[in-house]
C-alpha cells in the first residue's frame, strides 16, 4: 500500500484540554505571538499583530473575528461580550468588536475568573451507558466542553451532570469540577465516567494513577499504515513556543505509551485503534501526528485540509475498562463510534472500490 505523507504543520491553534490527567487543570489560554499572566484573579492575555502589513493576514481584520480565530477556547459571542464590557483593549485603548487590525496592535484581553456559584444545572440531555449509586457511564458528544472554564461557563457536561445527578456528585475537584474524575477533549467523542461520590472518586482515581485503566479509542487519521500494529513511547511536554499545544519532548516531557492497531487501509487514510498505556494531554493526537500519521480534521496538529466538514479530530473513546470502585469486579463500557465517523468510514470505502 502506497503510504503517501501529508503535511504536518504545529502553527494552528486549538483549545487544550487535559485528556485522563486526574491532578492536572488548564489555567491558561495562549499561542505563539502572546504574553500569559495569571497572577491576579483573571487571565491576562497579550496578542500582537505583525509590524510588517505586508505580511501580516491579521491587517484590516475585525478584531471579534481575529480573537475567535485565534483564541479558539472561546466562543465568538464570548470574546463580544469581552470587548462590550471592556475587557479587551488595543495598544491600551477600548474598541469596539468590529475594530479593524492595524499592523503593529498589541490586543490585551482580560478574562475574568469563572466564579464557583455561577456554575448551574442545566437539563441537558445525556447519553447514559450505566448508572448505579456510585459512577454514571456516559458517551460525551463531540463540541461538548466537560467542565466550566472561561469561556465555557454553561452547557458543559457538569452543568449536565449536576441536573441529573442534583447533589450526588463527588467534590474533591471543586464545585467546578463535581465528579470529574478524567476528562477527554471537547472534540472528542465517547465514553466517559464520573464518580457520585468521593469514596468512588479516589477508587477510581488511584486506577489512573497506576494506569490500570482500560482504554481504547478509534481514530481516523492521515496516510496508510505499512505495518499492522505498532507502539509510540515518546514523553510529553508543552510545546515551548505556544504552551496550548503539546510536543514531543525528550527532555522535560513526561512519559506517554500509546499502542495502535490498523483495522482498516485506505489509499491516505486509515483507520486506527489506539490504547492508551498513560494519559497525557493530546497524547493520541501528538503521538499519531509525530510519526507521520495527524488525526484528520485536527487543525491543531497538522495544516493538511480535511475533504470532509468537521470540527476537530476524528477521535472516539470507544472503551473504558476498570475495576467497580463498590464491587471490585471489573467491568467495561463500550459507546458506539458517532454517525459523522461512521459516514466518513462508509464514504472511504465506497470510494476505494
Amino acid at each position: 500500500m502506497e503510504n503517501t505523507k501529508l503535511p504536518v504543520d504545529n502553527a494552528a491553534l486549538d483549545a487544550a484540554y487535559i485528556e485522563n490527567e486526574p491532578d492536572e487543570f488548564i489555567t491558561d489560554m495562549t499561542d505563539s505571538h502572546n504574553g500569559i499572566d495569571t497572577a491576579d484573579s483573571c487571565m491576562k492575555i497579550t496578542l500582537s499583530v505583525s509590524a510588517d502589513s505586508d505580511t501580516s493576514d491579521a491587517v484590516g481584520t475585525r478584531i471579534d473575528k481575529f480573537l475567535s480565530e485565534n483564541l479558539r477556547d472561546f466562543s465568538r459571542s464570548y470574546l463580544q461580550t469581552l470587548i462590550q464590557d471592556g475587557n479587551v483593549t488595543v495598544n491600551g485603548k477600548n474598541v469596539k468588536s468590529n475594530y479593524k487590525l492595524n499592523a503593529g496592535d498589541i490586543i490585551a484581553i482580560h478574562v475574568p475568573e469563572v466564579k464557583e456559584q455561577e456554575i448551574a444545572a442545566e437539563d441537558i440531555p445525556l447519553d447514559i451507558l450505566y448508572e448505579d449509586e456510585d459512577i454514571i457511564v456516559v458517551n460525551k458528544p463531540k463540541g461538548m466542553v466537560v467542565h466550566p472554564a472561561a469561556g465555557h461557563t454553561s452547557g458543559t457536561l457538569v452543568n449536565a451532570l449536576m441536573y441529573h445527578c442534583k447533589d450526588h456528585l463527588s467534590g474533591i475537584n471543586g464545585e467546578l469540577r463535581p465528579g470529574i474524575v478524567h476528562r477527554i477533549d471537547m472534540n472528542t467523542t465517547g465514553v466517559l465516567v464520573a464518580c457520585k461520590n468521593d469514596y468512588a472518586h479516589r477508587k477510581i482515581a488511584e486506577q489512573l494513577s497506576v494506569h490500570s485503566i482500560t482504554r481504547k479509542y478509534e481514530a481516523i487519521c492521515y496516510n496508510a499504515f505499512r505495518e499492522e500494529t505498532g507502539t509510540v513511547d515518546a514523553p510529553i511536554g508543552r510545546n515551548p513556543v505556544d504552551r496550548k499545544k503539546m510536543a514531543i519532548d525528550k527532555k522535560n516531557g513526561r512519559r506517554a505509551v500509546t499502542h495502535y492497531r490498523v483495522l482498516e487501509n485506505f489509499k491516505h487514510f486509515a483507520h486506527i485503534e489506539c490504547q492508551l498505556e498513560t494519559g497525557r494531554t493530546h497524547q493520541i493526537r501528538v503521538h499519531m501526528a509525530s510519526i507521520g500519521h495527524p488525526l484528520l480534521g485536527d487543525d491543531t496538529y497538522t495544516a493538511a485540509k480535511p475533504p470532509y466538514r468537521l470540527t476537530g479530530q476524528t477521535l472516539h473513546a470507544r472503551v473504558l475498562g476498570f475495576i467497580h470502585p463498590r464491587t471490585g469486579q471489573y467491568v467495561e463500557f463500550e459507546a458506539p463510534l458517532p454517525d459523522y465517523f461512521t459516514k466518513i468510514l462508509a464514504d472511504l470505502q465506497k470510494k476505494r472500490h
